[in-house]
């Protein structure tokens, strides 16, 4: 069995080097998503074109890629930070 590799992290603030195993940094993970709340509709909307609303957004969207269109739904990362760089932040995470 080979031995495992070193690991190296580094604070994603300020850049300092952490060990892992020695307790001297944090790891946040962050979820973001677009607003669930399903729209609200008022109205008849007996007379709406719904093939040419969907030949519309997929005109809108064809320069976009895969990944910039899932962006605008849905995005998840995990961030490494050093014990003082983690004060900081979580004081004020979106300064």
């Amino acid at each position: 069995m080979s031995e495992p590799k070193d690991v190296h992290l580094f604070c994603h603030r300020c850049s300092a080097e952490l060990a892992p195993g020695q307790g001297d940094f944090y790891v946040v993970r962050i979820e973001a998503f677009a607003d669930p709340t399903p729209p609200q509709f008022s109205g008849d909307f007996s007379d709406l074109d719904v093939a040419g609303e969907i030949d519309r957004l997929i005109e809108q969207m064809k320069d976009m890629s895969e990944q910039d269109l899932m962006d605008q739904v849905y995005r998840r990362f995990t961030l490494h930070l050093c014990g003082r760089c983690y004060r900081e932040w979580i004081e004020d995470p979106a300064g």
